[in-house]
C-alpha cells in the first residue's frame, strides 16, 4: 500500500496501516500524478446531464460551452462523470456504465483502458445517469449543463449560459432516466403519457440548492435509493471508510461488487476495509483480484506490497513495489529493507544457536512492520524456548494468528529454510514437548513432516520427540510396577535426546526421592525449575528433598509459594505447617503442644482464653458480636486465613455471651482482632479490612 502525498506509515502495527488507508481517501484534482497514492473511489456527477446545475459561486469564471448529449441504454446500473469538450460534441454513452467514474484522475488505475473496467469512450463526452429504458434528447442549446461538482461542493468545469428556474427532482424510472434521473419541477409530478417520468417515493425539501440541485442531507438518500449503483454504493463504502466504519463500508463493496464483479477498483477498496477489520489474508486475496483482472493496476500492487511486508513476505512484497514502469515508494522501500536486515541477522543468529540475538532481531523485524508475520513470531517463541522462559514462549505462540491463505495466495515457501507453515508446527511441537504433552508433540511435528518431508530439521525434531515419548512412557510403566532403579534409567535415556525436558528432569527426581537419595533429587529439581521455572510438581518435590536433607528455611520458603499456587490444598497446607515447626525448634523455640490447625477455636471463659493465648506460637483472637454484620463478613475471611495460615492459633470470643474477657482486654469496638505470642499482645486491629488482616497473619505466621 503506497502513501498520499508522500506521508510515512505509522510503524506501530495494524491500527496505524487502516488509519493510513483511510487517509488515503481523498477526491483532490492535484493528486492526479501520484493516483496510485490514493483509495479508489471517483468524484461524482452530482448534476442533471439535462438542465443545469446550481447556479455559479461568485467569483467564479463561468465559460460557456455548447454540448448535446444523447442516451439509449436499458442496463446501465454506473454513474459517470464526463468532462466538457472544447466545441460542440454529440456523443452516445457506452451501454454498461460499471465501472469507475471517467473524468477523473482514477478513471483507470494506470490512466488507460483495461478489462473489467467498463468507462465512457470519451473523456469529452457527458454520459447520462440512467437505468430505464426510454431515450432522452437534450434540451435546447441555450439550456446548458454544467460541469461536474465534487461532494464538497467544488466546482471543476463550469459551462452555464444562466441560471435554471425550477428545482430538479430525481425521477422513479418510468419516464426519462430511470433512478437517479432529474426531472423539471420542485414537486412529484405524476406520470402519464407524455409526463417527464415519476418522481421517486418520497419528497423532502432540498436543503442548500441553486439551480435545483439537493444536497446535503438529500444527497445521501439520493445516493441510498441507487441501490443498483455500483459506483454509488462505492462512494457510500468510502464515506463509511473515512468515519471508521469498516463492516458499514465492507458491506457497501461487497454489494457494488456483486453488482460489478469485475471492477478492480471494487475489490482494491474491499481489501482497505478488511485491513480495517484486521482481516489480513482475506485484504491479501482481495489485491490479487484486483490485480488479476488488472495487472497494471498500481495502486493495489503497492497495497498488497504494503500487506506483505506486515505479513514478513518481504520476498513477494519487493516484487510488487518494485513494479516496472511505476514511481517506488521510498518509505515502503526503505521499511523493507529495515526487514530484510534484521531477517538475515535473525537467520544467520539462529544457524549458530546464538539465541538471545535470535531474539533480539526477531523483535526489531516486528517492530520495523511485519507485526502481523506469523512465523516471527513463532521464531521469538523458539527463542524464548530455548532460553529457557517456556511459559512466555508460550504465550507468545498463543498470539499468533491463525493465517492459513488459499492455494491462489501467493506466500513466501520457506522462512530459515522450512516451510511457512511447517515451521509453525515445528515451533508448536516443541513447546509441546517442553510442557510434557508428548502426544500432542507427536501430532504436531508430523503434521510438519507432512507439509515439509524433505526438511532436516524436521526430521530430527520428529525422531527425538518419538524416542523421548518412548523413554518416558517406559520410565512411567516401570515407576507403577515399583522397578524405580530401571525407571530411573528410562528417564535417563530420555534426558540424553532432550536434555532439555523438565518433565522428565521432574520424574527421574521422583526415583531419585523414592530411592532415599534425595542430594540427587534435589539437584533433578532444580535442574528441571531451572528450564520451567514455575513447574509446580519440581517445586513441591524440591520442598520435599529439602525437608529430607533437613533444610528448612528452603522447604517454609517452597511450600510457602506452594501455598499461594494451591490455596486450597491441605496436603500443602499441612507441609507447611510441619516445615515451619522444624525450623522453630531448629532455631531453639519452644513448640511444644503446636497442633496442625484447620478450624477457628471458640474460647468462653476467661481462664481458657488465657491458657489459649499462651500456648506455644502465635494466636489470633476475634472479638466479635454475633449480632454485628461486619462481624458476621470477617469471620468468613478468618476461616480462610485459618486454612492458609495452619501453624497460627485462630480463636473467637463473641462478647454477649463471654463479656468478662472483652472487659479484661479493654475492647469496646468490635469486630477486634488481638495478636499475641507466649501471652504477650504484640499488636491490636480494630476493625480492618480482609487484605489488612491477612497481611498482619502472615508477618506473624513464621
Amino acid at each position: 500500500m503506497a502513501h498520499s502525498g508522500g506521508k510515512p506509515i505509522s510503524e506501530m502495527g495494524l491500527d496505524s496501516l487502516s488509519d493510513r488507508l483511510r487517509n488515503t481517501l481523498s477526491c483532490k484534482e492535484e493528486d492526479k500524478h501520484n493516483n496510485f497514492d490514493k483509495p479508489d473511489f471517483r468524484e461524482l456527477d452530482l448534476g442533471s446531464p439535462v438542465s443545469p446545475l446550481r447556479t455559479r459561486p461568485l467569483g467564479l469564471t463561468t465559460t460557456t460551452t455548447t454540448t448535446t448529449t444523447t442516451s439509449s441504454s436499458s442496463s446501465s446500473s454506473g454513474s459517470v462523470s464526463g468532462r466538457n469538450g472544447p466545441g460542440p460534441i454529440t456523443k452516445k454513452s457506452d451501454s454498461n456504465h460499471s465501472g469507475e467514474l471517467s473524468g477523473s484522475i482514477e478513471s483507470s488505475p494506470t490512466g488507460r483502458f483495461k478489462p473489467g473496467h467498463n468507462r465512457s469512450d470519451s473523456a469529452g463526452s457527458h454520459p447520462l445517469i440512467h437505468s430505464g429504458s426510454s431515450s432522452v434528447t437534450s434540451p435546447a442549446l441555450n439550456v446548458l449543463p454544467t460541469g461536474n461538482i465534487c461532494p464538497s461542493g467544488r466546482v471543476l468545469k463550469t459551462g452555464m449560459a444562466k441560471p435554471a428556474s425550477k428545482t430538479d427532482v430525481l425521477g422513479s424510472g418510468t419516464g426519462n432516466y430511470g433512478h437517479g434521473s432529474i426531472m423539471r419541477g420542485g414537486s412529484a409530478s405524476k406520470s402519464g403519457s407524455g409526463s417527464s417520468g415519476e418522481s421517486v417515493g418520497f419528497s423532502s425539501p432540498p436543503i442548500n440548492t441553486r439551480g435545483g440541485l439537493m444536497v446535503g442531507e438529500s444527497t445521501r438518500r439520493v445516493s441510498m435509493c441507487s441501490s443498483n449503483n455500483p459506483e454509488e454504493l462505492k462512494r457510500m463504502g468510502n464515506d463509511n471508510y473515512r468515519k471508521g466504519h469498516f463492516t458499514e463500508a465492507l458491506s457497501f463493496y461487497d454489494k457494488a461488487i456483486a453488482l460489478s464483479p469485475g471492477n478492480a477498483a471494487y475489490h482494491c477498496n474491499r481489501a482497505a476495509a478488511l485491513i480495517g477489520l484486521k482481516r489480513l489474508p482475506d485484504a491479501v486475496r482481495e489485491c490479487e483480484e484486483a490485480i488479476r483482472l488488472d495487472p497494471a493496476y498500481v495502486r493495489a500492487r503497492h497495497r498488497l506490497g504494503s500487506l506483505l511486508i506486515s505479513l514478513g513476505q518481504v520476498e513477494n512484497a519487493r516484487r510488487h513495489l518494485c513494479f516496472p514502469g511505476h514511481q517506488k515508494d521510498p518509505i515502503e522501500i526503505q521499511k523493507l529493507q529495515t526487514i530484510e536486515r534484521h531477517l538475515s541477522k535473525c537467520t544467520d543468529a539462529r544457524r549458530v544457536r546464538d539465541w538471545s540475538s535470535t531474539l533480539r532481531e526477531a523483535e526489531n523485524a516486528i517492530a520495523s512492520g511485519a507485526d502481523a508475520c506469523p512465523q516471527l513470531l513463532a521464531c521469538k517463541a523458539e527463542a524464548l524456548l530455548k532460553l529457557h522462559q517456556v511459559d512466555d514462549a508460550d504465550l507468545c505462540l498463543s498470539s499468533i494468528s491463525k493465517l492459513h491463505p488459499s492455494d491462489t495466495l501467493t506466500t513466501q515457501s520457506k522462512f530459515f529454510g522450512i516451510h511457512s507453515d511447517a515451521y509453525l508446527l515445528f515451533v508448536r511441537a516443541q513447546i509441546e514437548l517442553a510442557h510434557g504433552r508428548f502426544d500432542h508433540a507427536l501430532t504436531t511435528i508430523q503434521k510438519a513432516q507432512d507439509v515439509d518431508p524433505r526438511n532436516v530439521e524436521v526430521s530430527v525434531l520428529l525422531n527425538n520427540v518419538r524416542l523421548v515419548s518412548r523413554a518416558r512412557a517406559r520410565g512411567n510403566e516401570l515407576f507403577k510396577s515399583d522397578r524405580v532403579t530401571e525407571a530411573c534409567s528410562a528417564y535417563g535415556e530420555g534426558l540424553r535426546v532432550d536434555p532439555a525436558n523438565s518433565v522428565l528432569y521432574c520424574n527421574r527426581a521422583a526415583c531419585w526421592f523414592k530411592l532415599g537419595q534425595w542430594e540427587r533429587s534435589l539437584e533433578d529439581c532444580e535442574q528441571a525449575l531451572r528450564i520451567q521455572p514455575n513447574y509446580t510438581k519440581a517445586l513441591l518435590r524440591r520442598a520435599a528433598s529439602y525437608c529430607k536433607l533437613e533444610k528448612w528455611d528452603e522447604a517454609v520458603r517452597d511450600y510457602e509459594v506452594l501455598r499461594r499456587v494451591l490455596p486450597l490444598d491441605n496436603e500443602v497446607a499441612e507441609a507447611l505447617f510441619h516445615a515451619q515447626v522444624a525450623l522453630k525448634k531448629s532455631r531453639g523455640e519452644e513448640v511444644s503442644n503446636m497442633k496442625f490447625g484447620g478450624e477457628v477455636e471458640l474460647v468462653s471463659g476467661l481462664e481458657q482464653f488465657r491458657v489459649a493465648i499462651s500456648s506455644p506460637g502465635v494466636s489470633v483472637v476475634h472479638f466479635l458480636k454475633s449480632s454485628n454484620a461486619q462481624c458476621k463478613q470477617i469471620s468468613q475471611v478468618l476461616d480462610t486465613l485459618c486454612v492458609k495460615y495452619p501453624s497460627i492459633n485462630f480463636l473467637k470470643v463473641d462478647v454477649e455471651e463471654s463479656p468478662a474477657i472483652p472487659n479484661a482486654e479493654n475492647v469496646r469496638i468490635y469486630p477486634t482482632f488481638k495478636i499475641y505470642k507466649k501471652g504477650n499482645r504484640v499488636k491490636e486491629i480494630v476493625c480492618p479490612s480482609p487484605e489488612m488482616l491477612e497481611s498482619s497473619v502472615r508477618h506473624y505466621s513464621i
